[in-house]
């Protein structure tokens, strides 16, 4: 098919769609291709004739969200890559004198979710202030940072689910069983951001608040951010940790990988961090494959010497 016909054969609007586009700098590594289609739709209707129009023309669908845990092929990624960009709404909904409900899209960035709930006296999201990302990516990723997981305050998420009779939209309810550290019932992609057959994107989350004093939730928040800074996780493009934490091993990932003498240790342009041993940096000049082969020397030589294996936190998308 011809990309350029596609606005006109799938009545899409022709804002919504761009073709060849560079995909490096929607990603905190600021590395990667490009996509054939992009397409950044701005309703839930646009969301789902455009997933209808794909899926029958055959066209693979991927989804980005803040591009923070992601690293793409330097070949880019073929079909088409949503982006939930304008799915950028937040409402505050009062449950009671107590517990407060904050319903926000999943192109919210965490940041500025936690600065709304700061000024709103809400309780809940201080842990995450600084944290990159998206309301999307944080639910996927199910993120953690100061011994708190999203899927701590997570109340409900609206899905568009993707079944062999059609693509429709439904009401997920947490439940404690499907969730673990860093692990979320939506991680069932096996090529990195790609969508399968059953897969589900998350259109927009409901999360539980409390009220309480707003002068510290913004101080407590804004603690967060400036750890955040002092540990350098903005120096340089990064997706921030490269690899999870792991109880077996009995030390941060960041400090085995010190240990192991690859602080400041580079594969073309890509680097361990000088100041932090668990984040891989690009230097200014790095490719995909700089990067991956850094992130598997990594891993083959503290299995080497510990013999554990390092399992990475970063997805990688697109073509090989």
């Amino acid at each position: 098919m011809d990309l350029k016909q596609i606005p006109k054969k799938s009545g899409l609007p022709e804002n919504s769609l761009q073709f060849n586009y560079p995909l490096k700098e929607l990603t905190s590594f600021k590395i990667g291709g490009n996509a054939d289609i992009f397409f950044t739709p701005r309703t839930e209707e646009e969301l789902q004739n455009g997933a209808v129009f794909f899926r029958l023309n055959g066209i693979p669908i991927s989804v980005i969200g803040g591009g923070k845990n992601l690293l793409i092929s330097d070949k880019g990624i073929r079909g088409a890559v949503i982006s939930l960009q304008h799915f950028s709404e937040i409402k505050i909904k009062n449950e009671n004198e107590t517990e407060i409900l904050i319903e926000a899209g999943a192109g919210v960035l965490i940041d500025e979710l936690a600065d709304r709930a700061g000024e709103n006296s809400l309780s809940g999201f201080e842990d995450f202030g600084g944290l990159p990302g998206t309301v999307g990516g944080a639910i996927f990723m199910n993120a953690r940072c100061y011994e708190k997981s999203i899927s701590d305050i997570l109340v409900s998420a609206r899905t568009m689910v993707f079944n062999p009779s059609g693509i429709e939209f439904e009401t997920y309810l947490f439940c404690d069983d499907d969730w673990d550290y860093k692990k979320s019932p939506f991680q069932i992609h096996t090529e990195g951001i790609k969508i399968p057959e059953n897969g589900k994107i998350i259109v927009s989350a409901v999360f539980k608040m409390k009220r309480s004093d707003k002068t510290e939730i913004k101080a407590q928040t804004e603690l967060r951010r400036k750890d955040r800074i002092q540990k350098g996780h903005f120096r340089a493009p990064s997706a921030g940790s490269t690899f999870k934490n792991s109880r077996k091993i009995g030390s941060p990932s960041g400090k085995v990988i010190e240990e192991a003498g690859l602080k400041g240790f580079s594969i073309g342009g890509a680097q361990v961090a000088p100041w932090h041993g668990n984040f891989v940096i690009n230097k200014g000049n790095a490719s995909s494959a700089d990067t991956l082969k850094l992130i598997e020397y990594i891993q083959k030589t503290v299995l080497e010497k510990t013999g554990f294996l390092l399992e990475p936190e970063v997805i990688f998308a697109g073509e090989k």
